[in-house]
């Protein structure tokens, strides 16, 4: 795959098989994050395990972050083929862990499997992208993979449900492995024909960025459980939120937490963009079960339209191309994503109308689909082969952390609020306030000058990085 036929799409030779077996991938990681959410309440009770409910959620993103991590790493020394192998064989082995558990701990052993080859996988197939397609079609490949989470979203509980009724829990994760090694057999030939880079065997191990992931992940799981500590939640919660800032300082290119021009304020947008919207999206079905008294079915569908809207605004990014550049996408997305937290926000303090809060979510997944696609693309431009491992594990660490960090202090709001109306008001305004935060950090993510493009992005020539120039 070395030749670029300008005619060819993702979806024609020689990228197709590359392409939906990807996309297979990433659909399969959607619908088990999909499906699990439904059943877990059922696993919780026939394991008598309500104790470890919570880590089943927070320990898969826990771990996810050292795979992350040690994926980006090993991609930087050997490229993307091992750790991709190695990734989707621990997935793997987290479903089976999971779906033959007996107890609630072995069960919870699978989940933080599963969550370290996830986190892998996701790099790896980062790294893919970045040497397997030419730039030109990289925004499209985004675009599938956002599509590819639009399905899951519509049919992944309700399929997990009626397989939990007729068959059993099990099988939701059972079900899957058997779809995991057909996903991956698609993507071999393009990985057959990758060739080695100068830098590959020029990286060194980067044990210290791996120590620093664990600790990050630790931070990330105890500032998750810290609201179930009598007394001190917040003085836990605080250790923890100080720690993880500590861990990932590391883990992102330099001046991330600053929000340096260029490729650092492309990482920190991505982890802006994740906490405001997916720490808001998870209260937006309990308001309209709690408030308007929708039955869960229909408080759902707020969901599945924010991710219909999702996909259909990535789509249309991808059409757009060079038309839309790429700083005025995720201005667009960020704007998107503040004025529909705004709005459910509104809608919560007014007693608005239900259709109100839903039709401003609809805003927050659009916004979501035209800036998410843009800052992956930016991330790839603004790397070399020597760090596009390092740089795909940055955003993912971010995006992940992200949305771990607003969830668990938007959990710790909504506790210590004392009526339902007040609650969610302090969520959905938290939220908004890091919408706010982000929306001040897009505009940073275009670099200046050609001269500059190469001392900021610390990656590719001029020539190359003015692609993503604004």
């Amino acid at each position: 795959m070395t030749s670029d036929d300008p005619s060819a799409g993702i979806f024609h030779r020689p990228y197709l098989l590359a392409t939906v077996g990807s996309c297979a991938l990433v659909f399969l990681a959607a619908f088990e994050s999909m499906a699990v959410t439904t059943i877990m309440p059922l696993v919780s009770r026939e394991l008598n395990g309500a104790s470890l409910y919570a880590l089943a959620f927070a320990g898969p993103l826990a771990t996810g972050v050292i795979g992350m991590v040690g994926a980006g790493n090993w991609a930087d020394r050997r490229g993307p083929s091992a750790p991709l192998y190695a990734s989707v064989a621990l997935f793997a082995a987290g479903l089976i862990i999971a779906g033959t558990a007996v107890s609630m701990p072995v069960l919870v052993s699978g989940r933080l499997v599963q969550g370290l080859g996830g986190g892998a996988m996701t790099v790896a197939l980062y790294v893919v992208i970045a040497r397997v397609y030419p730039g030109r079609l990289h925004a499209q490949v985004f675009a599938a993979f956002s599509a590819a989470w639009v399905v899951p979203s519509m049919i992944g509980p309700f399929a997990a449900g009626v397989v939990a009724q007729v068959l059993s829990w099990h099988w939701v994760f059972l079900g899957v492995v058997g779809l995991v090694i057909p996903a991956l057999a698609m993507i071999l030939p393009a990985m057959r024909s990758l060739p080695a880079t100068s830098s590959d065997a020029d990286v060194p191990w980067a044990f210290g960025r791996l120590a620093w992931a664990a600790l990050a992940a630790f931070a990330v799981l105890g500032l998750n459980l810290s609201g179930q500590v009598p007394g001190v939640g917040w003085a836990v919660a605080a250790v923890a939120l100080v720690l993880a800032m500590m861990a990932v300082r590391p883990l992102v290119p330099r001046g991330t937490l600053r929000a340096r021009r260029g490729l650092p304020s492309v990482i920190l947008m991505r982890g802006f963009a994740s906490a405001s919207f997916f720490g808001a999206e998870v209260y937006v079905p309990y308001l309209l079960t709690d408030h308007y008294a929708f039955t869960p079915a229909f408080a759902g569908l707020a969901l599945t339209g924010s991710a219909l809207a999702w996909a259909g605004a990535s789509a249309v990014q991808g059409r757009l191309g060079s038309r839309l550049g790429h700083a005025g996408a995720v201005r667009i997305g960020a704007l998107s994503v503040l004025g529909a937290i705004v709005l459910v926000l509104v809608s919560t303090v007014f007693s608005w109308p239900a259709g109100v809060a839903i039709l401003g979510w609809l805003f927050a997944g659009a916004g979501m689909g035209v800036m998410y696609p843009r800052l992956s693309v930016m991330t790839l431009a603004l790397s070399g082969p020597e760090d596009q491992g390092f740089n795909s594990s940055a955003m993912s660490i971010t995006d992940s952390l992200g949305g771990a960090l607003s969830l668990a202090l938007t959990g710790l709001v909504f506790s210590a609020l004392t009526t339902a109306g007040a609650s969610f008001a302090g969520v959905f305004a938290l939220t908004a306030g890091i919408a706010v935060v982000g929306l001040l950090v897009a505009p940073r993510v275009a670099v200046r000058t050609r001269t500059e493009d190469v001392r900021i992005a610390g990656a590719r020539p001029a020539d190359e990085a003015d692609d993503v120039r604004a």
